[in-house]
C-alpha cells in the first residue's frame, strides 16, 4: 500500500512500513516542517493513505471539505513506536483492504470508519 506518515507519528513506524514492503512518504524524513494542508495535498496527489495521530486532519476533512484518500487516525493513549507498530499491524492483518478512502479512527482496542469527502 502507499502511505503518507505524518511528522508526529514519526520515523520509527514509517521504517516498520517500508520494511514490510509499503510504499512510503516519511514526512519526518522527507518533509519535515510541511503544513497539514501541504501534507494532505501530496497524499492526494500521490494517491497514498495518510498516517497521522494529529486530529486537525479530521477537522480538515469533515468540516472544511477537504479531499482525502484514506486516513488512519491513530488515537492511542501510548504513543509510543512499539505500540504504534502493534496497533498499525493489527489494523493491516484485519482491514488492509477497507482502508482505501477512508477515514479510520484507530486505537488501542477499535478501529471505527467515518465517512468524509473523497472526491
Amino acid at each position: 500500500m502507499r502511505f503518507l506518515v505524518d511528522e508526529c507519528t514519526g520515523p520509527v513506524l514509517a521504517a516498520w512500513l517500508a520494511a514490510e514492503g509499503h510504499d512510503i512518504f516519511s514526512a519526518y524524513d522527507q518533509s519535515r516542517g510541511a503544513s497539514d494542508e501541504e501534507l494532505l495535498d501530496r497524499a492526494v496527489a500521490e494517491d497514498r493513505i495518510l498516517i497521522t495521530n494529529d486530529r486537525d486532519f479530521g477537522d480538515m476533512i469533515f468540516h472544511g471539505g477537504r479531499a482525502h484518500r484514506g486516513v488512519v487516525y491513530l488515537r492511542l493513549h501510548d504513543e509510543r513506536s512499539a505500540n504504534k507498530i502493534r496497533v498499525m499491524a493489527q489494523l493491516l492483518a484485519n482491514h488492509e483492504g477497507q482502508l482505501a478512502g477512508q477515514f479510520a479512527v484507530v486505537t488501542e482496542s477499535q478501529v471505527r470508519f467515518a465517512g468524509g469527502p473523497m472526491p
